[in-house]
């Protein structure tokens, strides 16, 4: 079966066509751009008109290739920016508009799932799992062996914390040590609530984690076979951390596996990141290229997924 399947969060919209084949996802298109959805949203409530701009175009490309490949299954999941929203409203009109189908503004609790079931497809380690995904406005935490047993989501992400605390460039210690107060509170709340500590195994989602991955690996362009299942220790995401936050915007925009739209608020993803594997205590993690949006489009194919 062919699907499409769209996420959209804080940060970035996504696209995915695929053909899910005995319970498999077989990429035909991935497709990823930074409309920084959720500008502003956790100072003003408010999506703003800009970002709204930025997103229907983005959306009308990727529902031209929808039609041109004939797909009907199609489904579009939006989470932090548009949960948060006073303006929600004016979003799904939108979306309505130009892709046809009503965007779903997930729970967090769905976000949780959606992501394990993309997350551990194919996924050759040990269970019990503990997969975050780190989003521009909130984190996952989850859970769980065979399927989900416990989630929280925290309202934490690359996108929020620069806003709320990393404003200079780059950011100052004070700066920095405040986003590690507001990140840290939420990690230990998080973990409170879900037993990441006993976790045999430690997976990371989403471009923050990809990102720290293929810097840490020192790949000269981005490549997301290198990236994906590859490991990396506590130590080398914690350098990285710090040499991030040491740089300007223009100085990390020049890494040549950076997307230039992630330039600006990496260093409050890696953050989280580093904080994640400090205060849970595990010293290796697993980066994964397949994560919500392969939830996604199982779901379509495979409704109880």
């Amino acid at each position: 079966m062919r699907v499409a399947a769209i996420d959209c969060g804080t940060n970035s919209i996504r696209l995915l066509i695929a053909d899910v084949v005995d319970g498999r996802v077989i990429d035909v298109s991935r497709r990823m751009e930074i409309v920084r959805l959720g500008e502003g949203v956790d100072r003003t409530g408010r999506l703003s008109d800009a970002a709204l701009a930025r997103t229907r175009k983005a959306l009308i490309g990727y529902a031209a290739e929808i039609a041109e490949l004939g797909i009907t299954r199609v489904r579009m999941c939006a989470t932090s920016a548009s949960r948060d929203a006073s303006n929600a409203a004016d979003f799904r009109a939108m979306v309505r508009g130009v892709l046809g189908v009503d965007p779903e503004v997930i729970t967090g609790d769905e976000e949780a799932r959606l992501s394990f079931a993309g997350a551990v497809a194919g996924l050759p380690a040990e269970p019990p799992y503990l997969i975050f995904d780190i989003g521009g406005g909130s984190t996952e935490f989850v859970t769980g062996s065979a399927g989900v047993e416990h989630a929280i989501s925290m309202d934490v992400g690359c996108v929020r914390m620069t806003e709320r605390h990393l404003h200079d460039d780059p950011p100052t210690p004070a700066q920095i040590e405040a986003a590690t107060r507001d990140i840290t509170t939420a990690v230990e709340t998080a973990l409170a609530a879900v037993p990441g500590r006993s976790a045999r195994t430690v997976v990371g989602l989403a471009g923050t984690v990809t990102t720290v991955t293929a810097l840490a690996l020192g790949l000269d362009a981005y490549d997301a076979s290198r990236i994906h299942h590859a490991t990396v220790s506590r130590a080398a995401v914690a350098k990285v951390t710090g040499d991030l936050l040491a740089m300007t915007n223009a100085e990390r925009r020049a890494l040549p596996v950076m997307h230039p739209g992630r330039a600006d608020v990496i260093g409050g993803g890696a953050l989280i990141l580093s904080i994640i594997l400090e205060r849970s205590g595990h010293d290796v993690l697993i980066a994964s290229e397949h994560d919500i949006l392969d939830g996604i489009a199982l779901s379509i194919a495979l409704p109880a997924a």
